[in-house]
This record gives structure tokens, sequence and C-alpha cells, in this order.
């Protein structure tokens, strides 16, 4: 079953509140701890409390470093720590993209220092791991509170939203809602990399509700992130959320692309494709996608690492809507040619020849590929297999 949940962060969001509040919503801290654990092992202590923030009761989640000095960490050391952690890896990649954007270098570059510190790697593990324990199938969320005034940081004092927070909302809906930092980058990341849309509550059938605080109690604002969770009102036929994998390459020999397509096609990518780019110093490079199943994220994101010369990965989630698809074959000189059907309500929306066929029939048996497709097409016709008639029965 689909389980949807939704992010109220209208007062602003944190790792630690994001993760307060599942857990709240009925998260087991023993999974947590595990999955930070293998992360980090020996190197933090989560602890849980009932606090009130403005009066509403909400959950605090503290992290203690174990270490007396954390190193400073690139983006490739975060990387390392979190290889196989699927999501909380993509949450790390829209913060180092972020981060190398503000700074005009390149993500490899980048040097976390907030969000590399041992509590901000807890709290994104801890999220993750928290939704997987909940059985939190899809995440959206609210406009999210930015907060106004300046803050310091480890590069001095700087206005509020921070430059890496502004950079992490493109495309969102926000707000600035109140005085101080009330958004920050580690949880702006975890909204962007893990939720689908940016929506008011969406119709479910609501399960739980997690409250959690941040560390500030401000008279008359609670400040807090709800988290709503339950079961989402039926999706059409064909709905499903799916993953987008990008990456962009300059310096790999443009007669391997086939291949990697081939391959990650063959390992389980709905879709791959490539678009030319020019990146900087106009440097001609190619724009590498691949839709797939969230299940098969994580293998098809190892494969690109693999296969091409990319040094980061972005991902992102998306809705997708598909149409129920059969085959039914057609006999053409020479041998058979399958048609993939989609259809809707038991009528054929399309009807196409599978290329694969057409071009394996056309070499073995001498012919054009352009007359071997123009004959399944007359051959699907005469079938029946045409936009409008009714999808046939199985033989």
């Amino acid at each position: 079953m689909s389980r949807h949940a939704w992010i109220d962060a209208s007062a602003g969001v944190a790792g630690d509140m994001l993760l307060g509040a599942l857990l709240d919503a009925g998260a087991r801290l023993a999974a947590v701890r595990r999955a930070v654990d293998e992360v980090l092992p020996g190197a933090v202590a989560l602890s849980v409390a009932e606090v009130t923030r403005a009066g509403l009761r909400a959950l605090k989640v503290d992290v203690e470093a174990l270490v007396a000095a954390p190193p400073r960490r690139t983006w490739r050391d975060v990387r390392a720590l979190l290889e196989g952690s699927g999501d909380a890896l993509a949450v790390f990649g829209r913060l180092a993209g972020a981060e190398a954007r503000v700074h005009g270098i390149e993500p490899e570059d980048v040097h976390f220092h907030e969000v590399g510190a041992l509590d901000s790697i807890a709290d994104i593990v801890g999220v993750c791991a928290a939704l997987r324990d909940l059985g939190v199938t899809s995440v959206s969320a609210g406009a999210v509170a930015l907060g106004s005034g300046r803050v310091r940081t480890a590069h001095g004092e700087l206005p509020v939203p921070a430059p890496a927070v502004l950079e992490l909302a493109r495309g969102w809906r926000v707000c600035g809602a109140g005085r101080h930092e009330l958004a920050t980058p580690t949880g702006l990341a975890l909204i962007r990399a893990l939720a689908v849309r940016c929506e008011e509550l969406p119709p479910m059938t609501v399960d739980t509700v997690g409250v959690g605080a941040g560390g500030r109690d401000t008279p008359g604002r609670p400040n807090v992130v709800r988290v709503v969770i339950g079961s989402p009102d039926a999706a059409p036929p064909g709905a499903g959320e799916a993953v987008v994998l990008e990456a962009n390459v300059d310096d790999l020999d443009p007669r391997l692309w086939p291949g990697v397509l081939a391959g990650l096609l063959s390992a389980g990518a709905d879709d791959a494709w490539l678009v030319p780019i020019l990146m900087k110093k106009g440097r001609p490079a190619h724009t590498l996608t691949v839709l797939c199943a969230p299940e098969r994220a994580a293998a098809l994101r190892a494969r690109i690492f693999r296969d091409t010369s990319t040094l980061g990965v972005r991902e992102g989630r998306r809705s997708k809507t598909a149409l129920p698809r059969t085959f039914r074959g057609v006999a053409v000189a020479g041998g058979t040619v399958a048609v993939k059907l989609g259809y809707a309500d038991g009528v054929i929306t399309q009807a196409t020849p599978e290329f694969e066929d057409v071009a394996a029939l056309a070499r073995r048996t001498g012919r054009p590929e352009h007359a071997v497709l123009r004959e399944a097409l007359t051959a699907a016709a005469a079938a029946g297999l045409t936009a409008g008639s009714p999808v046939p029965p199985e033989d």
C-alpha cells in the first residue's frame, strides 16, 4: 500500500526538526540509531525529549558528538560515507550543488562546514531511515518559511535567507514569515531531494501526525515542523512515483554513449536519453538523463558512475502516469514483429511495432528496415491493432 507524508514547513525547517517530527509520528528510534551508526560508527549519540514551543507539545532531537574534533569533509568524503544510502546521498548531492554554485566552485571542491558536521549527517541519514521505517512511499511539502535578518556562519555574517538556502529554494514556494534563520540548508535540501511536489495538504486518510521542535522557543510562534502521514486518495491507473537521475558529461568518447544507454535500459531504467549542451567556457557536452522506479535508483546511479566519467549525479523525484501496455505479434514476410499497445479503459491509444524486431528481421532477410516497418504497420492495421480499437484478448 502507498503511504504519503506531507511536511508542514510553514514555520521553517531544519534537519533535526524534521527528524523529530518523524520520530513523533511513530518511527522507531532504534531503527534510526542503527542507520546512523552504520554511517558514523561510534561518532554520535541521539537522544529525544518532549518540549513545548509557544504552548505546543513537540519532540526535540539532540545529536551529541562523541569525537572531539570532527574533520572538515569534502563532497567526495561525504559521498564515500554515504555510499549505498540512496536518498541520503541525493540530499547531500543537493547541498553540494548549492554550495558549489554559491561559491563559484566545482562540487568536488566543496568543503562542508555546518552541513558537513556530524549532526547534519546524522539528521539526514536519520530522516531517510525514519521514512523507511514508517513505510512512507511518497513525500510532498508546502511552502517553506525562510526567515529574515542575519546569521553567523563559517563564512562570516550572512543575510537570511542564507545564499545556499536561496539556491536550494529555486523552483519552490517560499516566504519570509518571521525573524531569524527559519530554514537551514540541511532542512531545505531534505525537502528538495525527497518531496515530489510543493502543495497544500493533499487529500488523504490521516494515519498519524508528528511534531518536531527547533531549538528556539519564540513566544507566539511555535518553532515546529509537522508531518502528516496517511493513505492518499486513489491515483489514476498507471500513476506513481519515479526518480530522475541526471549528469553532465563533457569528456566521454561519444562512441561509448550507445552502449551506456543500452546498459542502463538493460539494468532496469524505464528510459534513458542524451541532450547536447554547452558547459562553461563553451565546452560541448551531454546531459545524461535516466528515468526509473525509486527502488532501482541506487543501482542505476552506481552504473552511471561506473560507465561514465561523471563526478556527480543529480537526483529528483517526479510523479509519473503511464498508460498500461501489452504486446501482440503480427506476421510479416520472414517472421513476426511484436506490436506494443498502449491503452486506456480497454481501448487502444497507441500501436507501435517494436523497432528492435523490425531491425532484426531486416538483417535476417536482407530487406530494408523501412520496408519491414511498413509491412508491420499494415499487418497491425489488418489485425485491428489501431488507435480506437478494443484491445484484443491474449492468444
